[in-house]
């Protein structure tokens, strides 16, 4: 039994690794080895894939594309959530319910649905191919998980805090954000985490609106054919980049995410 213990979460935990180990595997090898021979590791160890990314501006451009607009949609959708957030968890008003319900609809609805009126709505405004572009499409989808999320926290928190506040001498701004917000870091942090990591692997509403300016490491990665066919090693070291962004951000919020799955709507 005590090897049971044990043997079981590690035979798990090899299990879930097993697909990264193989793509990062993959990426330090050619092709050519990739599809001749199976081997669990490299026999012809390259860094040539890498060096292409690194060096080449269609690739590296792409990641710095991604993290732009991801950022910029992370920032929009939790600013935009918290006073929304606090008004459901506060205040009683006609529809209250429904509204809330009617948000998380949004987030429950296909992005494909939306594509082609974002691309007819960008191009029309002149925002087509832009960052903004993107990070606008996809607070449509962030800002009602990020309200759901955060209002699940805002409720925990007792209203008597607000009225200590007040009492205090504290204008509503001067609580909400030295007070309030700090209150509720752990589920601010679950929000922005989530937010993060869907507008970094979104590829049709990203890939849609935008063309050279502002193309995704995302689309990047769907045009690596050649003639002699797809450069799999390429495409490994590609992929195995785009987790670093995702391990960070959950690094650095994992005790926020362990609070959010204990105390708010995770």
């Amino acid at each position: 039994m005590a090897r049971a213990k044990w043997l079981i979460p590690t035979i798990y935990i090899i299990f879930l690794m097993l697909p990264i180990y193989w793509l990062v595997s993959m990426s330090f090898k050619t092709t050519n080895e990739i599809l001749g021979s199976f081997t669990l590791w490299p026999q012809n160890f390259t860094l040539e894939n890498y060096r292409t990314i690194f060096t080449d501006p269609t690739w590296y451009s792409g990641y710095i594309n991604s993290i732009i607009y991801v950022t910029i949609n992370t920032v929009l959708s939790v600013t935009v959530a918290l006073p929304a957030a606090y008004a459901f968890s506060r205040y009683r008003f006609l529809g209250d319910k429904h509204l809330f319900f009617w948000l998380l609809t949004n987030r429950m609805a296909p992005a494909a649905v939306f594509a082609l009126p974002f691309f007819q709505l960008y191009s029309a405004i002149g925002i087509f191919d832009t960052h903004l572009a993107v990070a606008l499409a996809h607070t449509l989808f962030n800002i009602p998980l990020a309200v759901w999320i955060l209002e699940g926290f805002m409720s925990g928190v007792p209203k008597q805090l607000d009225e200590t506040a007040y009492v205090d001498g504290y204008s509503f701004p001067a609580f909400f954000v030295k007070i309030f917000v700090p209150t509720i870091a752990a589920g601010v942090g679950v929000a922005a985490f989530f937010c993060f990591m869907f507008s970094w692997v979104e590829l049709l509403l990203a890939k849609t609106l935008t063309a050279v300016a502002a193309k995704p490491i995302a689309a990047t990665m769907t045009k690596t054919a050649s003639s002699s066919g797809y450069e799999l090693g390429l495409l490994a070291a590609a992929g195995t980049l785009t987790i670093i962004p995702g391990a960070i951000v959950i690094w650095f919020v994992r005790n926020y995410i362990a609070k959010g799955f204990a105390l708010g709507r995770v």
